[in-house]
């Protein structure tokens, strides 16, 4: 699986907490090794997102991801649920 991180999603991960960084760091590697974990409750999304998927980093924080092709995952947003859904 190749994982690449759009300059959009950089910045906000930047602007995250030390803590939550590290978090999303651990999550990335379980989802390489096997992105079916409940812990990740990674689900489609749908209206605005539709064609976006959603990986929980932490109770509130959530990073979004398209995938290209079968081995390629795009991360694009990362941050609270009210900051990307409004």
């Amino acid at each position: 699986m190749i994982i690449r991180y759009l300059p959009k999603f950089k910045k906000q991960y930047k602007k995250l907490p030390l803590k939550l960084q590290l978090q999303f760091d651990e999550r990335v590697q379980l989802f390489v090794v096997d992105p079916t974990l409940p812990m990740l409750k990674v689900h489609p999304l749908k209206g605005r997102y539709n064609g976006y998927w959603s990986l929980s980093v932490s109770g509130d924080i959530r990073a979004l991801y398209i995938m290209d092709g079968d081995t390629i995952v795009i991360f694009a947003l990362i941050g609270s649920h009210s900051q990307l859904f409004g």
